[in-house]
């Protein structure tokens, strides 16, 4: 009986520990952020890689603590917090410190100093989204989004607060870590950090990924597709993540804009008849 409990407490610790690789993925991001420079790029890029690493990790313990029926209070409060670490403020910091911090004091001293200052804001801006986007998923049962999409599918409403930080990271893995120095560039970067941040506070709908099961009844084909995925990933890491990110924020973009195009073409006859 005292083994049983055992081994019923040592299944409510797994989920934990891939939560804690997940806050440990975080940590490492920001103590990288904050050494990382235009001499010593590499920085950026492990930190970008970090908060990579970190979203498995995020997927695998909600899942495992269903897998093993030990899902708790406890490890969702503890899960929400991690990501609010690992995917709000490690990237907000990532994303201020590459974008904007390394600009060199050429040029117009005054537009610099100021370009950082708005550069910080919004990083602080998607930092507010993404914790607000965490706790209103918490108390959410279920969301329908704005844009509603085929019956029986799910959907997220809002852009996950992981894939918003996995777009962050992937660009900067794209350019190896290396800081922007344009400032022009710079305020790019400041859109896309602020579109990211809109598009998690939104209730477009999202791809959720809940339908795909892996213990499927062909088994062989979702092996070769992750294989595959692998390998890419190994040897084309920056092409492969970049185009994933973009693809992923694109696609709620579209939809939403696919929808409202349909419902304005289904109230066009209507108001042409009257």
């Amino acid at each position: 009986m005292a083994r049983g409990s055992r081994r019923r407490r040592g299944m409510y610790i797994l989920p934990s520990l891939f939560t804690a690789g997940n806050i440990a993925a975080g940590y490492f991001a920001i103590m990288q952020s904050l050494q990382g420079s235009a001499q010593e790029p590499h920085h950026f890029d492990w930190a970008a890689l970090a908060i990579g690493f970190a979203i498995p990790f995020d997927a695998l313990d909600g899942r495992i603590a269903r897998m093993t029926h030990t899902t708790s209070e406890f490890g969702k409060e503890l899960d929400s917090l991690a990501d609010v670490i690992t995917f709000g403020v490690a990237p907000s910091i990532l994303a201020f410190t590459w974008g904007f911090r390394m600009l060199p004091p050429l040029g117009d001293l005054v537009f610099r100093q100021k370009l950082i200052q708005f550069g910080a804001f919004v990083c602080f801006l998607f930092l507010i989204c993404g914790a607000s986007r965490l706790a209103r998923f918490n108390i959410s049962v279920n969301p329908v989004p704005k844009n509603p999409g085929r019956p029986g599918r799910k959907y997220f409403v809002g852009m996950p607060i992981p894939a918003a930080a996995g777009i962050i990271a992937a660009v900067i893995h794209f350019f190896h870590g290396i800081p922007i120095s344009i400032p022009w560039v710079a305020l790019i970067w400041m859109a896309l950090v602020g579109l990211i941040g809109f598009l998690m506070v939104s209730t477009w709908r999202f791809w959720s990924g809940k339908e795909i099961n892996l213990s499927s009844r062909h088994p062989f084909q979702w092996m070769v597709l992750i294989g595959l995925l692998l390998y890419a990933l190994v040897f084309f890491s920056e092409y492969v993540l970049i185009i994933m990110a973009l693809m992923y924020m694109f696609s709620g973009i579209l939809a939403r804009i696919a929808y409202s195009w349909q419902r304005a073409r289904r109230t066009l006859p209507s108001a042409s008849s009257s």
